[in-house]
């Protein structure tokens, strides 16, 4: 993996589980407009309306350097839709860079033949 790989999946690891915070933050709110006099929707839906499109531009360029196979891309497209689903997208992200780093080590080293 080169190294501008690397960092189109670190960003959108980094933007996920901010993105999942903001997405339960606004529906917390979203109960507490029609609940009690308390409205903060129009702050957290501008908080979690710019870190989607972080996260869909970001995952777009993930898509592009990485060549994930669609249903890949989807997958990570549909846990930006949920509202944790940035958490699990950060869980699997973070698994895939670490393997990435482990191969490339392994590879570096001689252990395995380049493809």
């Amino acid at each position: 993996m080169d190294l501008k790989t690397a960092s189109a999946l670190r960003r959108l690891r980094l933007v996920s589980a901010p993105e999942a915070v903001s997405f339960l933050l606004l529906l917390v709110c979203s109960v507490l407009k029609r609940t009690t006099d308390f409205n903060a929707v129009p702050v957290m839906g501008m908080v979690h309306g710019v870190l989607f499109v972080l996260y869909v531009i970001f995952w777009a360029d993930a898509w592009n350097r990485t060549k994930w196979s669609l249903k890949t891309a989807a997958l990570y497209f549909v846990l930006s839709v949920l509202p944790a689903g940035g958490f699990f997208a950060e869980r699997k992200l973070r698994r895939e860079a670490e393997d990435a780093v482990i191969a490339s080590r392994a590879q570096r080293e001689g252990v395995v033949e380049a493809s």
